[in-house]
């Protein structure tokens, strides 16, 4: 893959802290225009990665390009052409929202109207009201607009919606894909494996400084121990199926309880067809078929031995 095609470019990545190693080698490449996410429990070294890919930190040693430019020769350019939302960011209670983007604005060389920042993130009706009359998913939006308002390439979300309620979560999830749409290469970090199931493109999962897996989320939740569920429910007893059943090339192992048969598949849905056949052949029927994928939660857990929060 050419250079041009990537928005972030890190070779041979460390950071050490003393006798700490946080970051232990990491390659990674992020593509222009996708939303990439990067997973990993607290300690993985996946904030300073981030801190790393900000310019807030230097690597201890490796490369590290955005947008194919370095770091160490080129840190005003970069800066004026990304865009940073931080888990916390903390603003003036007394500046309504206009003014606090408006504020955010003047720091820039290149930028749009204050009117425009504030409508991407659908905050247009509450433009007049202080901050600290903000709702916690309100303030968390308008942390978004005052980085969007430099037009940003390339934007960092390091997780936009920890603490938010169901509602301000989706809501914040419009707005990613919305900013996806535009062109924009983002950068997403969670606690949410959901969230990063339905809004990235890619993801990483970092633990111990080490990149663990980096693939599609249909393609890591493939790679997930157990392999799909598919639970079907018979006209008769199941136990006598169980066993024909499990000889279906892909099936890992098949569980019968009463009229239900669990079977777990190395090839997702592609087997039911087989299992029927198989279910048929024992003289019995399928009345009901549920199908349950694998999780990046499942994954996540087989990778790290430890659950994301």
């Amino acid at each position: 893959m050419s250079r041009m095609s990537l928005a972030i470019r890190v070779r041979s990545l460390v950071k050490r802290f003393e006798d700490l190693v946080a970051v232990d080698g990491i390659d990674l490449d992020v593509r222009v225009g996708e939303c990439f996410g990067l997973l990993g429990p607290n300690g993985a070294g996946k904030t300073t990665t981030i801190e790393i890919l900000e310019g807030l930190q230097r690597p201890t040693s490796g490369e590290v390009e955005l947008l194919g430019l370095p770091w160490k020769a080129h840190a005003a350019e970069l800066r004026a052409r990304i865009g940073i939302q931080l888990q916390e960011t903390e603003l003036y209670d007394k500046l309504s929202a206009e003014e606090t983007v408006r504020l955010f604005r003047s720091f820039y060389p290149r930028r749009i109207e204050v009117a425009d920042a504030l409508a991407q993130v659908d905050l247009t009706d509450k433009k007049d009201a202080w901050v600290q009359k903000l709702s916690g998913g309100q303030k968390q939006r308008l942390a978004i607009a005052c980085a969007l308002v430099s037009d940003p390439e390339l934007f960092f979300l390091d997780e936009p919606t920890t603490g938010l309620d169901p509602t301000a979560r989706r809501s914040l999830w419009e707005i990613i894909r919305a900013m996806r749409s535009r062109g924009r290469t983002i950068v997403l970090t969670t606690h949410y494996m959901e969230e990063a199931d339905r809004l990235c493109d890619r993801v990483a999962i970092i633990d111990r400084g080490k990149l663990l897996a980096l693939d599609t989320p249909a393609a890591l939740k493939r790679e997930a121990p157990g392999g799909t569920l598919i639970e079907l429910t018979l006209d008769g007893d199941a136990s006598a199926v169980a066993t024909q059943v499990k000889t279906v090339d892909g099936v890992l192992r098949a569980e019968a309880q009463q009229q239900t048969l669990r079977v777990y598949s190395a090839q997702g849905g592609r087997v039911i067809s087989a299992i029927i056949q198989a279910v048929e052949a024992a003289d019995r029927h399928v009345r009901n078929i549920t199908l349950n994928e694998p999780s990046l939660e499942t994954l996540f857990v087989s990778l790290t031995g430890r659950k994301l929060d």
